[in-house]
């Protein structure tokens, strides 16, 4: 497998990382991240990320645990061992809805994380890019993808000095 090279600009305050953001990417550059020590309001948009649709997710997988309830509490009481206990119905809907409630957290949460471990590549056995070790204590990272760009590197690593980047590395990956 052929090493990628990525451009790696560090910048020393959020605000120029994000107007440095939509100047490069205004200028034609695809920038594969943004690496921040605490979020950085607006940077998701200047990244031009699509809305998230984890709450899609864990919706569907709520939905699942709701019928799940319903499904187990009507099989377990209705139909494999219904017990006639004071002429009462064989599925009281009232004494299932914790049963209910509980199981649409309960797999709502695992289904999320499952979900964003899974989407994020974030399994036991990824291995992760660490572009500046910086960028977890005070400094703000945009790493640039030179394969997936049509300008040279020379020319992407100017614009990042003029768009206030106090250093710019090469990284190999």
């Amino acid at each position: 497998m052929a090493d990628s090279k990525y451009l790696v600009g560090v910048f020393d305050d959020g605000d120029e990382l994000l107007h440095a953001v939509e100047d490069i990417r205004h200028q034609g550059v695809k920038i594969h991240e943004a690496y921040t020590p605490f979020a950085v309001h607006g940077l998701d948009r200047a990244l031009g990320y699509s809305f998230p649709r984890m709450g899609v997710a864990a919706f569907l997988f709520g939905l699942t645990g709701t019928c799940c309830a319903l499904l187990l509490t009507f099989w377990t009481m209705g139909v494999d061992w219904p017990i006639n206990i004071g002429g009462k119905n064989f599925f009281p809907f009232p004494t299932n809805v914790p049963i209910m409630f509980e199981l649409t957290v309960l797999l709502a949460a695992f289904g999320m994380s499952f979900t964003f471990f899974f989407m994020e590549d974030m399994g036991p056995t990824a291995k992760p890019i660490i572009f500046d070790v910086r960028s977890t204590d005070d400094k703000f990272v945009v790493a640039i993808d030179l394969a997936k760009n049509k300008l040279s590197e020379a020319e992407i690593s100017k614009l990042l000095k003029e768009s206030g980047a106090s250093e710019v590395n090469v990284k190999e990956v």
